[in-house]
This record gives C-alpha cells, sequence and structure tokens, in this order.
C-alpha cells in the first residue's frame, strides 16, 4: 500500500501531531476553535484514543506521525442508504430520471433478479466502497414487498456478522403502508424485522387512510420494542403533509421509541405559516430527520425540457434551529433513484455544505455525517474523536476548509483501531456478471 501524503507509523503506541480536528466531532478537548476547526495532538495506544492534547504536548518518546496541520476526522455514519438497491444502474437505468421512472425501473429489477446471491453480491460491493472510503456505521432500507423482505433481511444478517469488526449495520425494513392491510403479512414482516434487530419503516402518503395506518405503525412498533424509520414526503406537492400526520401520531399514541423520517421534500415548498406549525411539532414530538440532498437534488422538480426551480431538499436549518436532530447521508447509489455515488460520505457532506448552504459558517457542519447521525442511530460511542474511543480515524491532507472541499480528497489515509486499512476500491467490473456492464 502507498500514501499520497502520509504513512503512520506501524506501532502500538504513536501520536499523530500537529493535527486539525473538527470540533463539533470531538468529545472532552477544549482549544482555540477557528472556524469550526481545533488544533490537536492525538495520542494512540492499543487501538485507543488515549489522549487528545494541545499541539506539542504529546510525550516525546512516542513515535510521532505529523500531520503539518492536516484534518483529522472520526469515522463516518451513514444513516440512510439502501444496500439492497445499489449498482443496479446498468441493469435496469431510470428512463427519464423521474421518481415515477424510478419506482417502475426498481420493480422491475427486484422482481425479475433480486436472489440471495444478487443482493448479496451487490451488498458487499457498497460495503467494501463505504469501509474504503472511511465509514463505520450504515444504517441500510431493504425493499420489504413479500417475499423479498425474507430473502433480504436473511442477507442482511449475514452481512451484518461477517462486517462486525468493519462496519456497524442497521436494517430498516421498507414497504407501502397501504400493505398492512393485508394482516398476515403485516404480521410476518413484523417477526421478520423484530428477529433480525431492525427497525420498521415504510413510506407515507396523503389518504384517508393515513392516521389509521401510523396508528397501526406505532402500536405495532410498541408493541414489539420496534423504532420507526419513515420515508416522507419525498415529493415537490405542497399539498404532502405526511409529516404532520407522523408527529401527531407520535404524540398520539404517546410512542417512546425512535422515530427518524427522511427526505420531507415537500416542507420546503409550503408557506411559513404551515412549516412553522410543522417544525414545531417535529421538535415536539422528537423526531429525527435526515436530508439526503444529492438523490433529492436528482428527483425533485425534474421535468423533461425544464430547468429544475428548487433544490428538492427539506429544511434543515429551520428544523435544526428548533431543535430538531438532524443529519445527511448518502441514499442510493448507481440505481433508478440516483444514478450516481459511491458511499463516500465525504462527498456527501461536500454537496450537503453547497446545497443546503451549511457554510458561512462552516463551524458544525461535520457534525451531520458524525456525531449527529451516530447519535440519532442509538450509538454515541461512534462518530466522535474522544479519549477512549477507537482510533478509528481518517486522516486528511487539506488544512483548512477551502481546501476539504474543494478537492475529492482521494488521498485520505483511513484508521481502524489505529491500523492504516487498504483503501483500494473494488472494481466495477466485478459486478459485470450480475448487472452487466
Amino acid at each position: 500500500m502507498t500514501y499520497s501524503f502520509i504513512s503512520p507509523p506501524n506501532a502500538g503506541r504513536f501520536v499523530l501531531s500537529n493535527a486539525t480536528l473538527p470540533a463539533a466531532a470531538v468529545t472532552g478537548y477544549q482549544g482555540l476553535v477557528v472556524e469550526g476547526l481545533v488544533r490537536a495532538d492525538i495520542v494512540i495506544a492499543d487501538g485507543i484514543i488515549a489522549g487528545v492534547l494541545p499541539p506539542g504536548e504529546a510525550p516525546v518518546e512516542l513515535a510521532k506521525s505529523d500531520l503539518k496541520e492536516g484534518m483529522v476526522w472520526p469515522c463516518f455514519a451513514d444513516m440512510h442508504t439502501h444496500l439492497d438497491k445499489g449498482h443496479i444502474w446498468p441493469r435496469n437505468a431510470n428512463p427519464d430520471g423521474t421518481f415515477p421512472g424510478a419506482l417502475e425501473a426498481v420493480r422491475a429489477d427486484r422482481e425479475a433478479h433480486w436472489s440471495a446471491a444478487d443482493v448479496k453480491k451487490r451488498m458487499e460491493f457498497s460495503l467494501r466502497s463505504a469501509y474504503a472510503h472511511g465509514t463505520s456505521l450504515i444504517r441500510t432500507h431493504l425493499d420489504s414487498l413479500a417475499p423479498q423482505h425474507r430473502i433480504s433481511f436473511e442477507v442482511f444478517a449475514e452481512m451484518r456478522e461477517a462486517w462486525k469488526d468493519r462496519i456497524a449495520l442497521q436494517a430498516v425494513a421498507l414497504f407501502p403502508m397501504e400493505n398492512m392491510a393485508d394482516a398476515a403479512y403485516f404480521a410476518d414482516l413484523v417477526t421478520v424485522v423484530r428477529e433480525t434487530g431492525g427497525l420498521i419503516g415504510g413510506v407515507t402518503r396523503m389518504s384517508a387512510a393515513l392516521d389509521s395506518q401510523l396508528d397501526m405503525l406505532f402500536r405495532s412498533a410498541a408493541d414489539t420494542g420496534l423504532d420507526v424509520d419513515l420515508h416522507v414526503d419525498e415529493t415537490d406537492d405542497p399539498a404532502a403533509e405526511t409529516l404532520k400526520a407522523i408527529t401527531q401520531a407520535v404524540l398520539r399514541n404517546r410512542f417512546d421509541g425512535k422515530v427518524t423520517a427522511g427526505h420531507c421534500c415537500s416542507l420546503a415548498r409550503q408557506d411559513e405559516e404551515t412549516t412553522k406549525r410543522t417544525v414545531d411539532l417535529v421538535a415536539e414530538a422528537g423526531v429525527a430527520i435526515v436530508s439526503l440532498p444529492m438523490c433529492n437534488m436528482y428527483l425533485q422538480d425534474r421535468y423533461c425540457g425544464r430547468t429544475p426551480r428548487w433544490r428538492g431538499v427539506t429544511l434543515f436549518k429551520e428544523l435544526a434551529a428548533a431543535g430538531v436532530a438532524t443529519a445527511v447521508a448518502s441514499d442510493n447509489t448507481r440505481d433508478p433513484f440516483y444514478a450516481y455515488g459511491d458511499l463516500d460520505p465525504v462527498e456527501v457532506f461536500r454537496e450537503a455544505v453547497r446545497i443546503l448552504h451549511l457554510d458561512h459558517p462552516l463551524d458544525t457542519a461535520a457534525r451531520v455525517v458524525t456525531t449527529s447521525p451516530a447519535d440519532i442511530l442509538g450509538r454515541p460511542d461512534m462518530g466522535r474523536i474522544a479519549v477512549g474511543a477507537s482510533a478509528d480515524l481518517v486522516l486528511f491532507s487539506a488544512r483548512r476548509w477551502s481546501e476539504f472541499l474543494s478537492r475529492p480528497q482521494s488521498d485520505r489515509v483511513v484508521l481502524r483501531r489505529g491500523k492504516v486499512i487498504d483503501r483500494s476500491l473494488p472494481d466495477y467490473r466485478e459486478l459485470d456478471s450480475v448487472v452487466g456492464a
């Protein structure tokens, strides 16, 4: 293995000296913070962060790698992905880039190809990519129409075990809410999710039955001890207000599990009075929000021959200002819902800063792919630099935000438990046998 800018010592105890850390992702260390960045030496002992000290204060007898003010981040948390859909684009592309086009292309591909072997091959490829980029925690939604729910959750359980020392994995059942009307199917789905240690999800749509569907979902989740993660209002229609209905259902049912809502695009299409009311309800109900800026910008407001008029994302800043837990994530990867992407949180962060205007200032922006998603996923031990935490770190030659956000950071170095990993990305040709070239 070769590294473009640094090769950390191959030692049990060493120091990453003269490093620049995103202060929002550091716990228990106080230093001079400039534009959300703080200088420090990081002491690593036997795979654990043993100290975060002011520059120059690390023990002199330890081997050192001088970062020359290069950034050190914790490994990333990617809290909304679709590992089961990944990389099917060469086999079944979206014909027009629209949301309906994506739905139909995925449906056709799933029905024709999604055997256990097919899902496993593509999921493994995605995990290898995410690992090489520096991700240590992923939540994936799994298409869960019968009989796919049993196929994909079984594959997921196998992958979770195989990858447990590299990436912590969580899974959510994704299905149309109206399918709960099939009592036998829904009972079996809940059983599969519970036995796999997953979450219950679903896609909410405006209908006369929405409130009763949500009541049924939350009652079932409460009875079985499941948390909830939903796909919400992924549309430019301002009349779509299922996010409000979700918050009211959480409060009405006194649901005390964790609830996450993804997308929530239509919130940005509504008037100020409506959005203020909904944002306040989201805060009151304790619902976390994850924005998927790359996929939302790709799909939303796409009409043939017409330039898009809006960015497709939710009211991220307003939600955060109201005290709502917020994060961003990759979402889809090379499938009909998003033709691009590589499960690289650096790309997601870079694009989120631009699309959501998370800059000026950038003081706390780093939280959206580190501490915030880790906390939402119930893993406060991950996504942060802290004494006692595993030395799962990503090293960058970039010293300042302008340098970090202006390049892909392809020369980054990833440490897992203080050891450099092989960052070689899998070759797309490996998928030719299942999805074609």
